[in-house]
């Protein structure tokens, strides 16, 4: 099933964004094969970024054990992996080692900095690849400190799907060429690119670079959190003239006091009046009454909530596996649907099926574990 059937990834097991790249071709249909180190915990069958794959550990220490990496590179369509700049070229599992295996190779590197640069080889998270990016300083309300966005924007949406747009770009780009290349996916980077609209609004004098002064950093009247009688909240996002009138319509509030709506000095009034307005009834009572219509008004739900709203329900949103709920297959196909594959594998629990597979004889299984490869 899925788009991506018949082809292979090798994923080189790590931490965030790789694993998420790797749940996403899978989920896609591509086979994706995770090499596992061979020491370490056994696994977590509730890992949801780890479902769809099998697992083959390695001992890469061991010569055995690149070989026989090396030998299903030769038969990969692509490879993912997320370590510093230059662990993959001592392993001896560098692009050059790897694309002479395989001249179609697409070899996907996920960093934080890059591949090269000033702070190639420095430690990182999320929160400080988007701190150099100005994603985290526009982010949170006046006067206060930068919020940090969980971890969606460097590691996830900057990151992880970016590598995975970037490896399957490639992937098109070697079907008609026969040639692979090497995909250099910094969060970094990914973070900047995600900023394009800001900056792009910031050159023509329509983002202040000052925290939540913005239209859609909170600031504006209409595009914000309200809290209601009950304590829960809700999203408010009537930014278009028409739905800010609806929205003002069912609060009993008079769209026309306000023709200046747009001017940066009636935003404190107007806030301050329709924040009176939402607090006089509950979230659900409030998002019963806008349920379904052009107001642009929707409830806040915590992640118990958000699997149960009848419309994450009528589109299967989300799924519950193996104990675990998680978010379903993204986007759809019409032809070859998505599909969430096999729950997160313990270490190793593929390893002889993987290499039996790729052509290994019983013998030569037999001798990876007898040295301990495997």
């Amino acid at each position: 099933m899925g788009p991506l059937q018949g082809l292979t990834i090798l994923e080189f097991a790590g931490i965030g964004p790789g694993p998420f790249c790797g749940m996403v071709l899978a989920d896609l249909g591509a086979s994706v094969i995770r090499i596992d180190r061979k020491e370490g915990p056994p696994g977590d069958r509730l890992d949801v970024t780890g479902r769809g794959r099998r697992s083959l550990a390695l001992d890469l220490k061991s010569p055995a054990a690149v070989e026989a990496a090396l030998r299903l590179v030769a038969r990969a369509d692509a490879l993912i992996e997320g370590f510093r700049p230059g662990v993959m070229e001592r392993l001896g599992l560098g692009p050059e080692v790897c694309l002479a295996r395989n001249p179609r190779l697409v070899y996907g590197r996920m960093t934080g900095w890059g591949q090269e640069g000033p702070l190639a080889q420095a430690a990182g998270h999320d929160m400080n690849y988007i701190a150099l990016t100005g994603a985290l300083w526009a982010i949170g309300r006046p006067g206060e400190r930068p919020v940090p966005p969980l971890n969606l924007v460097g590691d996830y949406g900057g990151g992880g799907m970016l590598l995975a747009m970037g490896v399957l770009a490639a992937l098109l780009a070697a079907q008609r060429s026969g040639q692979g290349q090497v995909v250099d996916a910094a969060m970094v980077d990914g973070a900047a690119l995600l900023m394009a609209p800001i900056y792009g609004m910031k050159a023509r004098g329509r983002w202040r670079n000052e925290r939540g002064t913005n239209m859609l950093d909170g600031a504006a009247p209409w595009y914000d959190t309200y809290e209601c009688a009950d304590g829960r909240y809700l999203a408010v996002g009537p930014i278009e003239p028409q739905f800010f009138t609806l929205m003002m319509q069912k609060l009993g509030l008079d769209a026309a006091r306000w023709p200046n709506r747009m001017e940066k000095a009636s935003w404190p009034a107007l806030k301050a009046e329709i924040a009176a307005a939402f607090r006089t009834r509950t979230r659900d009572d409030w998002a019963a009454l806008f349920e379904g219509t052009d107001a642009c008004v929707a409830p806040v739900l915590d992640m118990e909530e958000a699997p149960s709203h009848p419309h994450n329900l009528a589109r299967g949103t989300f799924l519950s596996r193996d104990g675990a709920v998680q978010p379903a297959p993204a986007p759809r196909f019409s032809a070859t649907p998505a599909e969430a594959g096999g729950p997160p594998p313990l270490r190793g629990e593929h390893s002889e099926a993987v290499l039996a597979e790729a052509g290994f004889s019983a013998t030569e299984l037999a001798a990876l574990r007898e040295a301990g490869a495997i």
